[in-house]
């Protein structure tokens, strides 16, 4: 028998995460013979894979800077690069105003350390982004949800709300949301700014899939309203328009909050991959992302509109679902006596998958809800997979 003492907990913080429902959605998409709609993954066959190659030799070509320590406020060249982009955009930011991290979630986890204490609450949109629900708990906040509609956040529930609650930050997707593609119109942003004003929360504006737009006409960020100018995050991402293999993202914000953010990256991991940033730095330089953006962009929008055009067949009668202007995902919704999850496992048995919209809710989640992502197969594939959703749905 042994007479040793076991070793001490984990830290008591690992106890209100629930990591399960994420890596349950890994899972389904690497599944061999799975048509998984689960993941928002970018197609691979978009990749520009000739030109990143050629991007990282050039990178590689100057092994005493690309292959060595480096700032942790990142590539000046490719700090230049992205604030050129916005400016194309009409947002003007300065290169100085940005910190490149290891992808946009680390961005968020960054913006979550600097601004949360233990016990702050944090609010989010109700469904939201299910690794931001887990990163702010993750940081000992509350987080409270705020009511949504089709537009997304109800900013008379979110004054409501945040009387109430007086909330440290508001987190928010506001294009092409994250689970339900819906996008934040521009009076609801000049909304939010102004209340963000009136009684003193920060906002934390991630945008992953802004450039993929399908339709209509591009919204500048929040970040770009006056009222807001002083207390937004505005979060940026190579991953979906170069690819998430980089784990290339970035941040801009106000001098205070931009210092502590770097501040916490230095005891997370110094800087982010001296060599990823010199390539991505080389391919901006050398190649036009923007004109590959919008091959994407055309691509996935015939996706989107494969996947429209089959879910009326694919889901019961009385289901509903909403026509996203750009994104990755289609919010569906199935009659009142459906359950998501249940569905899923019938799906899953036909080789096919989608996500249960309930672990995406801070608060009671609806059940009925499911997310759909339209990105990673042509219409041929999604014509299949939903078609042995079909199946599924009427068992």
């Amino acid at each position: 028998m042994s007479d040793s003492t076991p070793p001490a907990p984990l830290a008591e913080r690992f106890s209100r995460i629930d990591g399960s429902a994420l890596r349950e959605i890994l899972a389904l998409t690497a599944r061999p013979g799975v048509i998984s709609f689960a993941g928002g993954l970018p197609a691979p066959e978009l990749f520009d894979a000739g030109a990143l190659q050629e991007s990282f030799a050039a990178a590689l070509g100057r092994p005493h800077q690309s292959l060595q320590y480096s700032t942790t406020d990142g590539d000046p060249d490719l700090r230049e690069a992205i604030a050129a982009r916005y400016a194309a955009r009409g947002f003007r930011v300065d290169a100085g105003e940005l910190l490149v991290t290891s992808g946009s979630q680390q961005a968020l986890s960054l913006a979550a350390t600097a601004l949360l204490d233990e016990g702050d609450v944090a609010l989010v949109e109700d469904p939201g982004y299910l690794a931001a629900l887990q990163c702010f708990t993750f940081a000992g906040a509350r987080t409270v949800p705020v009511a949504t509609d089709d537009d997304g956040i109800l900013p008379d529930a979110l004054e409501e709300t945040v009387r109430r609650e007086r909330p440290k930050l508001l987190y928010l997707v506001p294009n092409f949301q994250n689970p339900t593609g819906r996008t934040l119109p521009a009076d609801r942003r000049r909304a939010i700014a102004a209340l963000a004003a009136r009684y003193g929360f920060w906002i934390v504006e991630d945008d992953p899939y802004g450039e993929l737009r399908y339709d209509g006409t591009p919204l500048p960020p929040v970040a770009a309203e006056p009222a807001a100018a002083d207390r937004t995050i505005l979060l940026g991402s190579l991953s979906k328009i170069m690819a998430p293999g980089l784990r290339l993202g970035w941040l801009h914000a106000p001098e205070a909050a931009l210092s502590a953010c770097a501040t916490a990256k230095q005891s997370a991991d110094l800087h982010t991959s001296t060599v990823a940033q010199a390539a991505a730095a080389a391919y901006l330089t050398r190649y036009d992302l923007d004109a590959h953006v919008a091959k994407m962009r055309g691509v996935y929008a015939e996706r989107r509109d494969a996947m429209l055009a089959g879910l009326p067949a694919a889901l019961p009668v009385g289901s509903t679902w909403n026509r996203p202007d750009g994104g990755m995902f289609i919010w569906a919704r199935l009659p009142e006596d459906r359950d998501a999850t249940t569905l899923l496992r019938r799906a899953v048995d036909q080789d096919v998958a989608f996500v249960p919209g309930a672990p995406f809710y801070a608060g009671e989640p609806d059940r009925a809800t499911l997310r759909l992502s339209f990105t990673s197969y042509p219409p041929a594939e999604i014509d299949e997979g939903l078609a042995r959703l079909a199946k599924a749905a009427s068992a």
